[in-house]
């Protein structure tokens, strides 16, 4: 669908909801929130802001579960030109502050009686205010910083391969144009009776733009939760708000579909269930029919790309272990490793093209220069392609670990641990799980005459890594396997198991 040359979410979120200001438009904390009452506060964010001094290109950060404030704060930061960034509060105080200067933000909100050390801040010189789930926001002062782009909208936070925090910029158009094609691909998603679960983190381009936008932009009523925990409260809302499409990572399917058995409930009335954001164990689709009432749609995505590339029609209608089909708003190419464009049937690396594409990396010359090359973007993931156009992702072209739909680059689990005084080398690798898809396992080589423990070493993790690139093994060994080139034989270190 063409997307008109100025169109922006803000102005989408205003059509979308033309004419039926007073009906329901989010449930939060119990109670149903009609259109009027959310845009209201988006008003009073755009006032403050304005007062504090905030500038078109600029950008503001928020480290906030989901909560209308989020909805509002980003609203109001679009009227006025500016951009939002959700920043993950566990991402570990390194990568946290590293991430912050990245970003340079004209200010940061966080939650009343949040946890993060001041220590996190230290040396920045933007202001940290603290704002509640669902009431006017206090007066604050902006800081000045870099002007970028007016249409930047949102801007998600990841780890480089070298465990530097790169920045994803996704524009109004990118996100509006991965959108506007979900009405057609996946029929009877956004109808005016869906209730959508936005679940999701926001930190997470997923959660954010299609847990939280798709329903906003599209007209579609949402049930909003802070968070997935406790899943009886998850259920319990589901059931109070009617909710029927449940958008999720596997990992939350798993601990849905547990908890359901064990109480011996099934939920009623659920049109849809898709999930994303890691490989989906196709034995869970039986029991989402028995509990939920229908099967499960995997789809595929990535940052880069607002984040849909490929998603199933129907559960009718999808082939268990693919992705579905690719939107058709996307150019697609199969190249080997060397770039050379191969038949859309062989395996190879998915190289895509399209209006929801990112432009590059904020800031970011070298990455964007690594993945972006006229255009076309390379996802890093090898896929399988059939005859009609059904995705298999076959592996990941790095060696990137996916932990309940978060990336973990090794690298950055590995720079951490070399930090340790008793660590010599170190080489993470990813370790199938039944919860989370895969947990991270990382083997290390001590410096002569040094000593510490396994769970020294992961205490040392704790503190300087996000809860979900933590080990939950380690492994000690006198040498690393490597190839006849002298690089770490990943594959082989994924075959030894650590003795518990």
């Amino acid at each position: 669908m063409e997307i008109k040359k100025q169109e922006r979410l803000e102005e989408r979120f205003e059509s979308a909801w033309k004419n039926r200001e007073s009906e329901d438009c989010l449930w939060w904390d119990g109670s149903w929130w009609s259109w009027n009452r959310l845009n209201s506060l988006a008003i009073d964010c755009e006032e403050k802001l304005k007062e504090a001094g905030f500038q078109k290109g600029q950008r503001i950060a928020f480290i906030l579960p989901n909560s209308p404030i989020v909805i509002a704060l980003s609203l109001a930061c679009w009227k006025l030109g500016g951009a939002v960034a959700p920043v993950n509060a566990r991402a570990g105080h390194e990568n946290l502050r590293g991430t912050l200067q990245v970003l340079d933000p004209a200010a940061v909100f966080v939650s009343e009686g949040n946890e993060l050390s001041g220590c996190v801040f230290e040396g920045t010189k933007f202001g940290i205010f603290t704002v509640t789930p669902d009431k006017l926001i206090q007066q604050f002062k902006c800081v000045k910083g870099i002007e970028e782009m007016e249409d930047h909208a949102v801007i998600f936070s990841t780890s480089g391969t070298s465990g530097r925090p790169k920045a994803v910029p996704c524009t109004h158009s990118n996100l509006l144009s991965n959108i506007d094609p979900i009405k057609k691909h996946v029929p009877g998603l956004l109808d005016r009776d869906s209730i959508i679960l936005n679940v999701l983190p926001n930190f997470h381009s997923f959660g954010f733009n299609i847990s939280g936008m798709l329903a906003l932009m599209s007209g579609c009523r949402q049930t909003l939760l802070p968070g997935f925990v406790p899943v009886d409260h998850t259920i319990d809302a589901i059931k109070a708000s009617g909710a029927n499409c449940i958008i999720g990572v596997p990992t939350i399917m798993v601990f849905l579909l547990g908890a359901l058995s064990k109480k011996g409930e099934r939920l009623s009335g659920i049109k849809f269930v898709i999930t994303g954001g890691d490989r989906l164990n196709v034995q869970m689709n039986l029991r989402s029919k028995e509990y939920l009432g229908t099967g499960i749609l995997e789809g595929y995505g990535l940052t880069e790309c607002s984040p849909v590339v490929a998603v199933g029609h129907s559960a009718d209608d999808c082939r268990l272990g693919t992705v579905g089909q690719f939107f058709d708003t996307y150019e697609v190419q199969i190249r080997d490793r060397n770039d050379r464009i191969l038949d859309m049937h062989e395996e190879g690396v998915l190289w895509v093209k399209g209006p929801s594409v990112v432009s590059g990396y904020f800031r970011d010359e070298v990455n964007t220069s690594e993945r972006f090359v006229d255009g076309w973007f390379n996802t890093g993931d090898v896929v399988r392609v059939d005859k009609d156009g059904y995705v298999q992702i076959v592996d990941r072209a790095t060696d990137i670990i996916i932990v309940s739909g978060f990336n973990v680059y090794p690298q950055e689990v590995e720079n951490v641990l070399c930090k340790h005084p008793a660590v010599q080398s170190a080489a993470a690798v990813g370790e199938k799980n039944r919860l989370a898809g895969e947990i991270v396992k990382a083997f290390v080589i001590l410096k002569d005459g040094k000593d510490t423990t396994e769970k020294e070493l992961i205490d040392y993790c704790k503190k300087n890594l996000a809860h979900y690139k933590v080990p939950r093994r380690i492994g000690f060994l006198e040498e690393f396997p490597i190839s006849a080139a002298g690089k770490v034989l990943r594959r082989e270190l994924r075959k030894i198991e650590i003795d518990k």
